[in-house]
């Protein structure tokens, strides 16, 4: 007879109960602990590990010119990635996919091996939105995409050393892009997803942050007037067979760059073939010492020291003159010239002898203040300087170069801010690339009747018989100006034989100066390089529709025609 071995020995029975109740009690804790006082961790890691924040792209600002139009534009873009691991698994799409893409299939196929075990390449960056969707509408594993933001400039290679261009991942490189790249770069915002384990998004769960646009930014540069600059040079480089030009216009007021080219150029929308030499601002870029174009300042100095007066005259026979080792020439004689003969016939014997008489202080000072060899303020990427010298002891041969236009170096915006002094009556106002709301104080450094007594010097320069700047004519305007003609420096100290700048500097119109130009031509080589024949018509032709372009007033209008009257018409036959 079979007995119950727990009857006999209930202690044991007692045990294994308790045992077991202590097992569902402890799994009990354990349900409660992660339920309850874990579970915050524990959501914690879970989200970790499926939950993502996706940044959102945000749009740089717009720039525009002066007048709104736009010169930079953000426009949306689909960047393609890929999961390589996830693509081993579709090699036989492969060729589908580069294809697609527009790419090589070897290339590709051999770049998805290389990166095998990797999670992320960039498969193709920049596709228009309606490209992107195309390939993932194939719909191959490990094929996706994220929206970015690709810079566009509607001027395209007209304006492209002034407004720059950005990278790839849309970072400021070049121009006002690169010079005021915090201003106009975005913020990006943050949106929460849930993904897989694969990377797939499941839900979009929330934005966490927003994405914060950029400023906008309007330039002080005329689209009009930096179409008109670049069409000329253009022309001129062309014609002339010259290795670079640039041209820049400022409002003589406000001190505002209204137009700043250069030649050659290039597209900033495509820069696959891009050469370097053509990325060059050469405005600001570029030094030269800019020849005759400083003779006007060098006059303004000799005035200034109440030596000289405008009708003073200037023995320069028989044109050439020595100092030292030295033999200074001029191109024609002129025999006895005053003031405005020697600036009409660019003599370099008469303006030397004013330098030696009155000293090379007051010619420096004079350049000095009227920007020569000082920082424009303008902050532009890679701006030059220039050097103008200054010696302890001017010894003559120095002071006589420095009065014509050599031993110094200027950029083209700084000539042209310095013509834009003289045209301001002599104040000088500092520079902007960017459109001003209000006029900048300005600092008054020739006097106002000496700037005033040089402007119609060189008035004559151009509108007078014999002066230098005939082609440089505006028809309906007075305008004053000043050629130049430098040789080019070699790179051994000496110059380069037959090889020239050509510059023209002027200011329109004289009874209310509005703008300021400069003309520079590099080593024009067909035929002509003296800058009264290569320059001065650029001058002439951008300033003329500049003016009216910017409804400038006429003053110098030919006197109107006599109308007829009735009584005076009477008897002389023909249709009344």
């Amino acid at each position: 007879m079979m007995t119950i071995k727990g009857a006999l020995y209930p202690w044991r029975f007692r045990i294994v109960l308790a045992l077991l109740a202590l097992l569902v009690g402890v799994i009990a804790w354990r349900i409660v602990d992660l339920q309850v006082t874990d579970q915050a961790f524990l959501q914690g890691q879970g989200d970790a590990r499926s939950v993502r924040h996706i940044p959102i792209p945000a749009h740089r600002g717009l720039i525009t010119d002066r007048n709104g139009e736009p010169l930079a534009v953000s426009t949306p873009v689909t960047t393609l990635w890929g999961n390589p691991k996830e693509l081993q698994a579709a090699r036989a799409r492969w060729p589908e996919l580069a294809k697609a893409l527009g790419q090589d299939a070897a290339s590709l196929s051999e770049r998805l091996q290389s990166q095998a075990s990797r999670e992320f390449i960039y498969l193709v960056r920049g596709l228009t939105p309606e490209q992107g969707q195309d390939v993932l509408d194939l719909k191959i594993p490990g094929v996706y995409s994220q929206e970015e933001f690709r810079r566009f400039y509607p001027a395209g290679e007209v304006a492209a050393h002034v407004v720059g261009f950005t990278d790839i991942d849309d970072r400021g490189r070049e121009g006002m892009e690169l010079a005021y790249d915090e201003w106009l770069a975005g913020v990006p915002g943050k949106r929460q997803v849930l993904k897989d384990r694969r990377g797939r998004l499941i839900k979009d769960v929330q934005v966490v942050k927003n994405a914060k646009a950029g400023k906008a930014m309007a330039l002080s540069i005329d689209l009009r007037l930096q179409y008109l600059a670049h069409s000329e040079l253009r022309n001129v480089v062309h014609e002339y067979g010259a290795k670079a030009a640039s041209l820049v216009m400022v409002d003589v007021k406000t001190g505002e760059i209204l137009a700043m080219a250069n030649q050659p150029t290039y597209n900033p929308n495509n820069r696959r073939n891009l050469q370097p030499a053509a990325m060059r601002n050469r405005a600001m870029i570029d030094v030269f010492e800019p020849g005759s174009t400083v003779k006007p300042f060098s006059i303004a100095a000799a005035l200034g020291t109440g030596k000289y007066q405008p009708d003073s005259v200037v023995n320069t026979l028989p044109g050439w003159m020595r100092i030292g080792r030295y033999t200074i020439r001029d191109v024609s004689r002129g025999g006895m010239l005053s003031l405005t003969g020697i600036l009409m016939k660019s003599s370099n014997v008469g303006i030397s002898k004013i330098a030696l008489d009155i000293g090379a202080e007051p010619v420096y000072a004079v350049m000095q203040q009227a920007g020569f060899g000082q920082d424009t303020g303008l902050g532009f990427p890679g701006e030059r300087v220039g050097n103008l010298p200054n010696h302890r002891k001017w010894r003559d041969a120095e002071t006589a170069s420095l009065a014509y236009g050599y031993g110094l170096s200027v950029t083209a915006v700084q000539l042209a801010h310095a013509y834009a002094v003289l045209g301001n009556q002599g104040v000088n106002v500092p520079l902007s690339l960017l459109r001003l709301d209000q006029t900048q104080d300005g600092v008054q450094v020739i006097d106002k009747q000496i700037s005033a007594t040089v402007l119609q010097m060189l008035r004559a320069v151009v509108e007078e018989e014999g002066g230098g700047g005939a082609r440089a004519k505006v028809p309906g305007y007075h305008v004053g100006g000043k050629s130049g003609t430098a040789k080019k420096i070699s790179g051994t100290g000496g110059y380069t034989k037959d090889a020239y700048r050509s510059f023209f500097a002027g200011v329109a119109p004289l009874s209310n100066p509005r703008i300021a130009a400069v003309v520079v031509v590099d080593e024009p080589s067909k035929g002509q390089y003296y800058g009264g024949l290569v320059a001065a018509p650029v001058f002439g032709k951008v300033m003329a529709r500049a003016l009216r372009l910017m409804n400038v007033a006429p003053d110098n209008l030919p006197p109107p025609a006599e109308l007829q009257t009735a009584e005076t018409s009477e008897g002389k036959g023909g249709r009344s």
